[in-house]
């Protein structure tokens, strides 16, 4: 078993036993979407460290954007929640980028990118397939590919 699923396992026997229901649900469907990862497909698989990171990802993400639907729907308590298990997920991911610090992986990216011949939007593969294994997990794509076009465009 991978550490990290083994540590949120850990944690949500803590979250249960200090009656921590907010911790403990948001854990339940955590280690259920990972374990659906890990059964999902031809034969069954222990997911990697980096696997688990990337559906806890998914799984932080899909808070974001219920949050915000609920958000539009008018219903403050719902959107609370759903941010308040987002919050609680992001305590498992690694620390993110800050703009500066992405706006500078993304320079050196491009600069790298035309130094190979890379010119203008058609540069955007190009460079994204330099910036994406230097900020896995630390940057979502949405906001790398804004930043790329921003300094593909300058």
């Amino acid at each position: 078993m991978t550490t990290l699923k083994s540590r949120l396992q850990d944690d949500l026997t803590a979250a249960i036993k200090a009656k921590d229901e907010l911790r403990s649900a948001t854990l339940r469907l955590t280690l259920s979407a990972i374990s659906y990862e890990e059964t999902a497909g031809k034969s069954p698989r222990v997911l990697s460290d980096d696997e688990v990171l990337k559906v806890i990802t998914r799984e932080a993400k899909k808070r974001r954007e219920a949050a915000e639907a609920f958000d539009k729907g008018g219903r403050a308590e719902s959107a609370q929640r759903e941010r308040a298990e987002g919050d609680l997920l992001a305590e498992y991911l690694p620390k993110q980028l800050s703009d500066e610090e992405l706006a500078a992986i993304v320079a050196d990216a491009v600069a790298e990118a035309k130094a190979g011949g890379a010119e203008g939007q058609r540069a955007m593969g190009a460079v994204m397939k330099i910036v994406n294994p230097k900020v896995a997990g630390r940057a979502e794509g949405g906001r790398v590919a804004a930043e790329v076009k921003r300094r593909l465009a300058g």
